[in-house]
Protein backbone atom coordinates (compact mmCIF):
# COMPACT_ATOMS: atom_id res chain seq x y z
CA UNK A 1 0.00 0.00 0.00
CA UNK A 2 3.00 2.02 -0.18
CA UNK A 3 1.73 4.22 -3.28
CA UNK A 4 -1.67 4.54 -2.17
CA UNK A 5 -3.15 8.29 -1.37
CA UNK A 6 -6.33 9.89 0.40
CA UNK A 7 -7.55 13.14 -0.66
CA UNK A 8 -7.71 16.16 1.29
CA UNK A 9 -10.62 18.69 0.20
CA UNK A 10 -10.56 22.27 1.90
CA UNK A 11 -8.02 21.75 4.59
CA UNK A 12 -6.67 19.53 6.69
CA UNK A 13 -9.48 16.95 8.27
CA UNK A 14 -7.84 15.23 11.11
CA UNK A 15 -10.92 13.49 11.91
CA UNK A 16 -10.44 11.91 8.14
CA UNK A 17 -7.14 11.52 7.99
CA UNK A 18 -7.00 9.26 11.53
CA UNK A 19 -9.44 7.12 9.91
CA UNK A 20 -8.67 7.06 6.85
CA UNK A 21 -4.99 7.02 6.42
CA UNK A 22 -2.73 4.47 6.98
CA UNK A 23 1.10 4.40 8.21
CA UNK A 24 1.96 2.70 5.08
CA UNK A 25 0.43 4.94 2.51
CA UNK A 26 2.56 7.23 0.25
CA UNK A 27 0.29 10.46 0.97
CA UNK A 28 -2.18 13.01 0.25
CA UNK A 29 -3.80 14.75 -2.77
CA UNK A 30 -4.58 18.33 -1.24
CA UNK A 31 -7.36 20.31 -3.32
CA UNK A 32 -8.47 24.28 -2.84
CA UNK A 33 -7.72 24.42 0.56
CA UNK A 34 -9.45 27.60 2.30
CA UNK A 35 -6.57 29.81 3.87
CA UNK A 36 -2.98 29.86 4.40
CA UNK A 37 -3.22 28.67 8.05
CA UNK A 38 -4.92 25.23 6.58
CA UNK A 39 -1.59 24.96 3.70
CA UNK A 40 0.56 25.62 6.91
CA UNK A 41 -1.16 22.49 9.23
CA UNK A 42 -0.86 20.45 5.84
CA UNK A 43 3.19 21.03 5.38
CA UNK A 44 3.87 20.74 9.57
CA UNK A 45 1.88 17.50 9.74
CA UNK A 46 3.67 16.04 6.54
CA UNK A 47 6.70 16.71 8.43
CA UNK A 48 6.04 15.07 11.69
CA UNK A 49 3.68 12.29 10.18
CA UNK A 50 6.80 11.81 7.55
CA UNK A 51 4.13 11.64 4.19
CA UNK A 52 4.64 12.87 1.18
CA UNK A 53 1.87 14.74 -0.46
CA UNK A 54 0.94 16.10 -3.94
CA UNK A 55 -1.24 18.95 -5.24
CA UNK A 56 -4.84 19.01 -6.98
CA UNK A 57 -4.69 22.19 -8.93
CA UNK A 58 -5.97 24.74 -6.98
CA UNK A 59 -4.24 24.63 -3.79
CA UNK A 60 -5.67 27.71 -3.12
CA UNK A 61 -9.33 28.28 -3.38
CA UNK A 62 -10.85 30.44 -6.03
CA UNK A 63 -7.40 31.47 -7.49
CA UNK A 64 -8.96 31.23 -11.46
CA UNK A 65 -12.14 33.41 -11.61
CA UNK A 66 -13.94 32.09 -14.50
CA UNK A 67 -13.60 27.86 -13.23
CA UNK A 68 -11.82 25.63 -10.93
CA UNK A 69 -9.90 24.63 -13.66
CA UNK A 70 -7.39 26.79 -15.93
CA UNK A 71 -8.53 27.14 -19.23
CA UNK A 72 -5.35 26.52 -21.33
CA UNK A 73 -7.49 25.42 -24.75
CA UNK A 74 -10.14 28.56 -24.23
CA UNK A 75 -9.84 30.35 -28.11
CA UNK A 76 -10.22 33.63 -26.59
CA UNK A 77 -6.20 34.09 -26.02
CA UNK A 78 -6.20 36.70 -23.12
CA UNK A 79 -7.91 34.23 -20.94
CA UNK A 80 -5.70 31.30 -22.05
CA UNK A 81 -2.57 33.15 -21.26
CA UNK A 82 -4.12 34.28 -18.00
CA UNK A 83 -4.57 30.68 -17.10
CA UNK A 84 -0.75 29.91 -18.30
CA UNK A 85 0.44 32.44 -15.44
CA UNK A 86 -1.93 31.66 -12.75
CA UNK A 87 -0.92 28.06 -13.06
CA UNK A 88 2.64 29.05 -12.95
CA UNK A 89 2.44 31.03 -9.95
CA UNK A 90 0.48 27.85 -8.01
CA UNK A 91 3.03 25.16 -9.63
CA UNK A 92 6.06 27.46 -8.03
CA UNK A 93 4.26 28.46 -4.67
CA UNK A 94 3.97 24.27 -4.78
CA UNK A 95 7.10 23.75 -5.34
CA UNK A 96 8.38 26.26 -2.53
CA UNK A 97 6.31 24.10 0.22
CA UNK A 98 7.99 20.41 -0.91
CA UNK A 99 4.86 19.27 -3.36
CA UNK A 100 5.62 16.02 -5.12
CA UNK A 101 3.52 17.19 -8.02
CA UNK A 102 0.74 19.46 -9.08
CA UNK A 103 -2.08 17.75 -11.44
CA UNK A 104 -4.63 19.59 -13.15
CA UNK A 105 -7.75 19.13 -15.45
CA UNK A 106 -7.81 18.83 -19.55
CA UNK A 107 -9.00 19.34 -22.05
CA UNK A 108 -10.09 22.45 -20.43
CA UNK A 109 -12.78 24.05 -21.96
CA UNK A 110 -14.25 20.47 -22.37
CA UNK A 111 -15.26 19.92 -26.19
CA UNK A 112 -18.65 18.01 -26.26
CA UNK A 113 -20.78 17.26 -28.43
CA UNK A 114 -24.12 18.97 -28.18
CA UNK A 115 -26.13 15.40 -30.16
CA UNK A 116 -25.09 13.63 -27.15
CA UNK A 117 -27.18 12.93 -23.52
CA UNK A 118 -24.64 14.75 -20.92
CA UNK A 119 -27.40 14.47 -17.90
CA UNK A 120 -24.65 12.43 -16.43
CA UNK A 121 -21.67 15.18 -16.36
CA UNK A 122 -21.45 17.73 -13.85
CA UNK A 123 -20.22 21.18 -14.86
CA UNK A 124 -19.36 23.83 -12.58
CA UNK A 125 -20.33 26.75 -15.51
CA UNK A 126 -20.36 27.43 -19.10
CA UNK A 127 -16.94 28.55 -19.27
CA UNK A 128 -15.79 24.93 -18.81
CA UNK A 129 -17.12 23.66 -21.83
CA UNK A 130 -17.50 24.50 -25.93
CA UNK A 131 -19.52 23.11 -28.68
CA UNK A 132 -17.02 20.69 -31.14
CA UNK A 133 -18.52 22.29 -33.79
CA UNK A 134 -16.69 25.42 -32.68
CA UNK A 135 -13.90 24.28 -32.34
CA UNK A 136 -12.07 22.21 -35.26
CA UNK A 137 -9.60 20.03 -35.09
CA UNK A 138 -6.61 21.65 -36.92
CA UNK A 139 -7.09 23.97 -33.84
CA UNK A 140 -7.16 21.93 -31.30
CA UNK A 141 -4.09 19.73 -32.11
CA UNK A 142 -2.26 23.14 -32.37
CA UNK A 143 -3.62 24.43 -29.24
CA UNK A 144 -3.28 20.80 -27.52
CA UNK A 145 0.43 21.17 -28.52
CA UNK A 146 1.16 24.30 -27.72
CA UNK A 147 -0.06 23.58 -23.55
CA UNK A 148 1.94 20.07 -23.75
CA UNK A 149 5.19 22.06 -24.83
CA UNK A 150 4.24 25.07 -22.17
CA UNK A 151 3.63 22.86 -19.36
CA UNK A 152 6.48 20.44 -20.29
CA UNK A 153 8.62 23.45 -20.33
CA UNK A 154 7.20 24.93 -16.85
CA UNK A 155 8.02 20.61 -15.38
CA UNK A 156 11.39 21.23 -16.19
CA UNK A 157 11.67 24.86 -15.32
CA UNK A 158 10.51 24.15 -11.66
CA UNK A 159 11.91 20.59 -11.67
CA UNK A 160 8.04 19.45 -10.12
CA UNK A 161 6.05 16.57 -11.76
CA UNK A 162 2.58 17.68 -13.48
CA UNK A 163 0.30 15.28 -13.76
CA UNK A 164 -2.70 15.97 -16.37
CA UNK A 165 -5.87 14.45 -15.48
CA UNK A 166 -8.76 13.58 -18.25
CA UNK A 167 -11.63 15.21 -18.22
CA UNK A 168 -14.18 14.25 -20.94
CA UNK A 169 -12.09 13.01 -23.89
CA UNK A 170 -14.11 13.84 -27.23
CA UNK A 171 -12.94 12.04 -30.26
CA UNK A 172 -10.37 14.26 -31.22
CA UNK A 173 -8.77 12.36 -27.88
CA UNK A 174 -10.15 8.93 -27.97
CA UNK A 175 -9.94 8.15 -31.66
CA UNK A 176 -6.19 8.04 -33.57
CA UNK A 177 -3.23 8.32 -31.73
CA UNK A 178 -2.69 12.38 -31.10
CA UNK A 179 -2.38 12.02 -26.87
CA UNK A 180 -0.05 9.04 -27.40
CA UNK A 181 2.35 10.85 -28.91
CA UNK A 182 2.33 13.64 -27.20
CA UNK A 183 3.03 12.03 -24.05
CA UNK A 184 5.45 9.97 -25.68
CA UNK A 185 7.25 13.38 -27.11
CA UNK A 186 6.76 15.54 -23.79
CA UNK A 187 8.04 12.45 -21.83
CA UNK A 188 7.97 14.44 -18.33
CA UNK A 189 4.17 14.97 -18.29
CA UNK A 190 2.29 12.33 -16.81
CA UNK A 191 -1.02 11.44 -16.78
CA UNK A 192 -3.79 10.88 -14.00
CA UNK A 193 -6.49 8.25 -14.93
CA UNK A 194 -10.14 8.84 -13.61
CA UNK A 195 -11.98 5.54 -13.16
CA UNK A 196 -15.57 7.53 -12.21
CA UNK A 197 -15.34 9.52 -15.25
CA UNK A 198 -14.28 6.43 -17.48
CA UNK A 199 -17.41 4.74 -16.91
CA UNK A 200 -19.67 8.23 -16.96
CA UNK A 201 -18.65 9.02 -20.66
CA UNK A 202 -18.70 5.35 -21.62
CA UNK A 203 -22.35 5.89 -20.74
CA UNK A 204 -22.54 9.17 -22.37
CA UNK A 205 -20.85 8.68 -25.66
CA UNK A 206 -21.37 5.24 -26.93
CA UNK A 207 -18.13 5.45 -29.11
CA UNK A 208 -15.86 5.63 -26.43
CA UNK A 209 -14.10 2.29 -25.11
CA UNK A 210 -13.18 2.68 -21.80
CA UNK A 211 -10.82 -0.19 -21.25
CA UNK A 212 -9.41 0.89 -25.04
CA UNK A 213 -8.21 4.16 -23.73
CA UNK A 214 -7.18 2.95 -20.60
CA UNK A 215 -4.87 0.20 -22.41
CA UNK A 216 -3.27 3.02 -24.90
CA UNK A 217 -2.96 5.09 -21.87
CA UNK A 218 -1.61 3.02 -19.31
CA UNK A 219 1.92 3.61 -19.96
CA UNK A 220 1.92 6.95 -19.40
CA UNK A 221 0.38 7.19 -16.42
CA UNK A 222 1.11 8.46 -12.95
CA UNK A 223 -1.55 8.08 -11.06
CA UNK A 224 -5.39 6.89 -10.87
CA UNK A 225 -7.92 8.65 -8.83
CA UNK A 226 -10.07 5.54 -7.86
CA UNK A 227 -14.14 5.75 -7.55
CA UNK A 228 -17.08 4.46 -8.29
CA UNK A 229 -20.79 5.57 -9.55
CA UNK A 230 -24.22 4.10 -10.96
CA UNK A 231 -26.33 6.25 -13.08
CA UNK A 232 -28.80 3.74 -12.03
CA UNK A 233 -28.81 4.95 -8.19
CA UNK A 234 -27.09 8.42 -8.23
CA UNK A 235 -28.10 9.66 -4.91
CA UNK A 236 -24.71 9.68 -3.26
CA UNK A 237 -24.12 11.99 -6.57
CA UNK A 238 -20.67 9.66 -7.59
CA UNK A 239 -17.35 9.31 -6.08
CA UNK A 240 -18.74 6.43 -4.10
CA UNK A 241 -16.13 3.63 -2.67
CA UNK A 242 -15.04 1.05 -4.63
CA UNK A 243 -15.96 -2.28 -3.12
CA UNK A 244 -15.75 -5.83 -5.02
CA UNK A 245 -19.26 -6.24 -4.14
CA UNK A 246 -20.67 -3.50 -6.19
CA UNK A 247 -22.02 -5.37 -9.77
CA UNK A 248 -20.86 -4.37 -12.91
CA UNK A 249 -24.46 -5.93 -13.87
CA UNK A 250 -26.20 -3.74 -11.78
CA UNK A 251 -24.59 -0.53 -13.36
CA UNK A 252 -21.47 0.02 -11.52
CA UNK A 253 -18.19 1.27 -12.98
CA UNK A 254 -15.86 -2.15 -13.80
CA UNK A 255 -13.30 -0.69 -11.39
CA UNK A 256 -11.05 -4.10 -11.73
CA UNK A 257 -10.63 -4.29 -15.49
CA UNK A 258 -9.46 -0.84 -15.40
CA UNK A 259 -6.69 -1.44 -12.49
CA UNK A 260 -6.38 -4.87 -14.25
CA UNK A 261 -5.31 -3.87 -17.44
CA UNK A 262 -3.11 -0.80 -15.44
CA UNK A 263 -1.29 -3.36 -13.55
CA UNK A 264 -0.36 -5.55 -16.44
CA UNK A 265 1.59 -2.81 -18.60
CA UNK A 266 3.02 -0.01 -15.89
CA UNK A 267 3.83 -1.28 -12.47
CA UNK A 268 4.96 2.08 -11.25
CA UNK A 269 1.59 4.13 -10.25
CA UNK A 270 -0.07 5.61 -7.40
CA UNK A 271 -3.79 5.55 -6.35
CA UNK A 272 -5.61 8.49 -4.87
CA UNK A 273 -9.12 6.76 -3.03
CA UNK A 274 -10.93 9.87 -4.11
CA UNK A 275 -13.96 8.73 -2.67
CA UNK A 276 -16.46 9.22 0.11
CA UNK A 277 -15.14 6.96 2.68
CA UNK A 278 -18.44 8.38 4.60
CA UNK A 279 -20.83 6.40 2.86
CA UNK A 280 -19.00 2.89 4.22
CA UNK A 281 -18.23 1.37 7.19
CA UNK A 282 -14.72 1.13 9.19
CA UNK A 283 -14.89 -2.59 7.73
CA UNK A 284 -16.36 -1.60 4.35
CA UNK A 285 -13.02 1.02 4.24
CA UNK A 286 -10.41 -2.14 4.78
CA UNK A 287 -11.98 -4.19 2.36
CA UNK A 288 -11.49 -1.45 -0.24
CA UNK A 289 -7.72 -0.81 0.55
CA UNK A 290 -7.38 -4.31 0.77
CA UNK A 291 -8.69 -5.54 -2.69
CA UNK A 292 -6.93 -3.06 -4.58
CA UNK A 293 -3.95 -3.65 -2.64
CA UNK A 294 -4.41 -7.37 -4.55
CA UNK A 295 -5.30 -6.24 -8.10
CA UNK A 296 -2.51 -3.10 -7.50
CA UNK A 297 0.46 -4.66 -6.06
CA UNK A 298 0.31 -8.45 -6.78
Amino acid sequence: MKNFLIGMPGGFDYKKFHRDYRAEFWGIEAIMFDSEEDIKVLIEEAQKKKFNFGVHFPLHKNIFIPCRDPLFLSLNSDLSEESYNVFERELAYCKSIGAQYILVHFPKPVLIDRSLNWNFWRFGNEAEWIDEKLYPYDKFKEKLEEMFGRLSGLSSKYNLQIVLEHDAINKYLYEGALLEELFKRYDNLKLCIDTGRLHLFELVDKNFDSKEFVKKMAPYTFIVHLWNTNVNDNSTGGHYPVLPSLKVSEGWGDIESYLNIIASINNDIKVLFEHRSDLITDEELETCYNWINSIINK
